[in-house]
């Protein structure tokens, strides 16, 4: 279907893209960060850290940056992501220093050569953060197979709800050619409730407030989730240049240290001050942004103690783009594809 079809097109002009950023942030990548004096800054090569923020949340290093475990590093706000996809890919083009997505898709642009590393995973699905993927009470889909020639809405293509969709197909013995038939149509998640009540969607894509929002109203129900897919894992990395890694060495340990602690301090801190401390930081930041999503907030989602990475989260989707035929057989080793190096947490400490 033309969704698909655009989707398998997008992939292949990004991998295009990045081929040729990638000579480009080897000229002039990380340049635009601040030099930092070492004297004044702790030793760290660099003062600051160029970002995209999201509307209405507060991500790790944000978190990281208030609670004063990423000092004397700061944090410059360069405006809003609109996707994970589109997050890591300024980072390929030195837009920004770091940023994060689904483990997929950074998969996929590792193996279109493009320069960066995991370090760190930022979210997950656990017992109180996972999606949902939503039909009708009464909805004639009750199976995969009902899905054949209906669409789903997801947020964007390439990035977690299309893998997780499509593995949930392949596991219930869809062919590829039955696959394609299924078509993913971008829809906001905000409106993706109402889409789907106004029957102008088949599934719609729930998680978080707008899932629970909408299990309220009553008249849906889970066709799957990802958590009944992949139990408890981490599914989304931060990432940060082969360059800037090399270059900036203590910076990235400082990054990627702070970003663990917050971590853990969200893990292990209650919930009502979590939810608290990120109103304070949202509403101090001058966004003219609404925190009614924040109050929702449950759990950080992320697996590891502190984001450190396993290789299962990399390695379950290697092995998935393989089988969808992107990747061949041995062209990248999970193993190599990413570092606990800098993260405090690693090897039990």
């Amino acid at each position: 279907m033309l969704m698909i079809a655009v989707s398998k097109i997008a992939g292949t002009t990004a991998a295009a893209l990045l081929l040729v950023s990638t000579l480009v942030i080897s000229g002039c990548g990380g340049s635009k960060t601040t030099t930092a004096s070492a004297a004044g800054q702790g030793g760290l090569e660099v003062s600051e850290l160029r970002y995209q923020g999201s509307v209405g949340a507060v991500t790790y290093p944000e978190l990281a940056e208030d609670l004063g475990y990423l000092a004397p590093l700061k944090l410059k706000y360069i405006g809003n992501t609109i996707s994970g996809p589109q997050d890591i890919q300024s980072v390929v083009t030195g837009d920004t220093d770091f940023g994060g997505a689904f483990n997929g898709a950074i998969v996929k642009l590792l193996a279109a050569k493009a320069p960066i590393t995991p370090v760190i995973a930022y979210y997950g699905v656990d017992d109180n953060t996972w999606t949902g993927y939503y039909v009708l009470d009464g909805s004639p889909i009750k199976t995969a197979r009902d899905l054949i020639g209906k669409k789903i809405a997801v947020n964007t293509l390439g990035a977690h709800h299309e893998f997780v969709i499509k593995e949930y197909l392949h596991r219930q013995g869809l062919t590829k050619e039955e696959i394609n038939q299924v078509t993913l149509v971008i829809v906001p998640p905000v409106t993706s409730e109402q889409t789907l009540r106004a029957q102008q969607i088949d599934v719609a894509t729930l998680g978080g407030i707008l899932r629970d929002k909408a299990l309220e109203r009553g008249g849906i129900h889970p066709l799957f989730t990802d958590k009944d897919l992949f139990g408890v894992f981490s599914a989304g990395s931060y990432v940060l240049t082969k360059q800037f890694i090399q270059q900036n060495p203590k910076a990235a340990r400082k990054f990627v240290e702070a970003t663990a602690q917050a971590i853990e301090w969200a893990r292990t801190t209650p919930r009502d001050e979590v939810v608290a401390r990120y109103e304070k930081i949202i509403n101090s930041r001058g966004r003219k942004e609404d925190t009614t999503a924040i109050k929702f907030w449950k759990s950080t989602g992320v697996a590891g103690k502190g984001g450190t990475i396993s290789e299962a989260e990399f390695s379950t989707w290697v092995d998935w783009l393989v089988k969808e035929g992107t990747l061949k057989q041995g062209e990248l080793n999970p193993k190599e594809l990413y570092t606990n190096e800098f993260n405090p947490y690693a090897n039990g400490k």
